[in-house]
């Protein structure tokens, strides 16, 4: 294994620890653990380890996000819950929220629960993929800080908003489709400032409603001092539907406020009146329908992957030799890296050697050796 790279045992094992010696209950510590490596094991970068530290350790360091979570829950049908997570951890909200959706599904068939105070709970797709593994469609999505700006202005009002479906299926992998409601997200941006690369055309949009283009870090400075914002799938404009992007965007703003009587928008900037960093106060709901409810879970597994395959196996265009359905490049990269581990870039075996130190931990990482 390359010594830049970490198990997936001790990728987990480290982190529980060092949420552990933050003071995160230890079994709260294993899930908040379990969603950051279930990002990297899938090739999502963004929403791993790269961001251990700076949006978690640091969040709790500063006093924004508190390391006991205090999971209330306001209002509660057979169907449907209300959880106020008060700023705790978001995997641990987003985690016991998405399991009563799916408790309430497996009895009455559907079941919906809306948070509200709560900060950011990783890869929207882990909490689909649990919805599946129990026989369950999931859905799921959240707000976030505004860095995104509506088709045709230039103003960040709303964040990257996933809007994150799961389907059961008969392969060896579910259909997960898990991505931002913007063509690229704020994750992926600071990913590419630690690895050096430029940001991508037209993903950007500045004050002037021209595209910002070049070093990441710079454009990532401009989103965060708000003369700058992503923009919605189809980009710039209206030319190739980034209108589209929006509407999907705006979904999900709703669903993550509305329901709940939750913050959104501009009040999801990690900001008081007077500039004093606070809570996200971010929203997120989860839904579940149960596929025993409808014709079964077997049935329903085999007439998903029939239709994923059919799409797999129509005709390529000149030159490509595969068509590829949601959740199966990931997949392929999951089982790449059982035997490779999870590649740790430079700043986050840094990150990774501060955290240790800080908290005493027993670990020696291959890099220092």
């Amino acid at each position: 294994m390359n010594k830049n790279n970490l198990d997936f045992e001790t990728l987990n094992s480290f982190m529980t620890d060092a949420f552990t010696a933050i003071g995160v209950p230890r079994n709260e510590a294993a899930i908040v653990a379990d969603v950051l490596v279930e990002s990297d094991k899938r090739g999502i970068n963004s929403h791993g380890v790269n961001r251990f530290k700076p949006v978690y350790i640091d969040r709790i360091n500063a006093g924004i996000q508190f390391a006991k979570t205090n999971f209330e829950i306001i209002k509660e049908t057979e169907t449907t819950a209300i959880v106020d997570g008060h700023h705790g951890m978001g995997q641990v909200i987003g985690h016991r929220a998405n399991q009563m959706a799916i408790d309430k599904a497996k009895k009455y068939g559907l079941g919906m629960v809306a948070v509200r105070n709560s900060c950011h709970y990783g890869i929207a797709g882990y909490y689909v993929m649990k919805a599946c593994e129990q026989g369950c469609i999931g859905i799921t999505g959240t707000n976030a800080r505004p860095s995104v700006a509506p088709t045709l202005g230039v103003e960040g009002m709303f964040g990257t908003n996933p809007l994150t479906v799961g389907i059961p299926t008969d392969e060896e992998f579910d259909f997960i489709f898990d991505c931002a409601t913007s063509i690229t997200q704020n994750g992926k941006i600071e990913y590419y400032e630690r690895i050096g690369e430029n940001v991508h055309p037209g993903t950007i949009i500045g004050l002037d409603g021209n595209p910002v283009e070049g070093d990441a870090g710079d454009a990532l400075k401009q989103i965060r001092n708000g003369t700058a914002a992503l923009t919605t799938l189809g980009g710039i404009g209206e030319a190739l539907a980034g209108y589209k992007g929006y509407g999907f965007a705006m979904i999900v703003e709703l669903f993550s406020a509305a329901l709940q009587d939750g913050a959104y928008g501009k009040d999801l900037d990690g900001k008081d009146e007077n500039g004093n960093i606070r809570p996200y106060q971010l929203g997120h709901f989860f839904i579940a329908i149960d596929t025993d409810h409808f014709m079964g879970e077997e049935n329903v597994r085999k007439k998903a992957g029939d239709i994923i395959r059919a799409v797999r196996n129509s005709k390529k265009a000149p030159g490509e030799n595969r068509i590829y359905t949601a959740g199966e490049k990931e997949w392929e990269i999951y089982k790449e890296r059982l035997v490779t581990g999870v590649p740790i870039t430079e700043p986050v075996q840094k990150e990774f050697c501060a955290v240790r130190d800080q908290f005493n931990l027993d670990y020696k990482f291959p890099w220092e050796e």
